[in-house]
């Protein structure tokens, strides 16, 4: 019984920790470019150069996070409901 108290206490904890994190940053680094907002690539010698645009973030290596993405969705269908 204490077992379960004390997970289902540490998943509370986990989710509203997310929940403050969504809030207070909404944006977090994007996972395709790890937030630079380009690829790198090399040339024949073995240099690394600048690669082309990333395509998720649109180069400014920003990406919204999931809990605020779903609380955004769930807000906007509030919204038109209420009109």
């Amino acid at each position: 019984m204490s077992l379960a108290l004390l997970a289902s206490a540490c998943l509370l904890l986990v989710t509203l920790g997310y929940v403050v994190k969504c809030w207070l940053s909404p944006f977090g680094d994007c996972r395709k470019c790890d937030g630079m907002g380009h690829a790198f690539k090399t040339d024949r010698k073995g240099n690394t150069k600048r690669g082309r645009d990333c395509r998720r973030c649109h180069a400014t290596g920003k990406r919204i996070r999931v809990g605020r993405w779903i609380y955004n969705r769930a807000a906007r269908t509030y919204r038109a409901g209420t009109r």
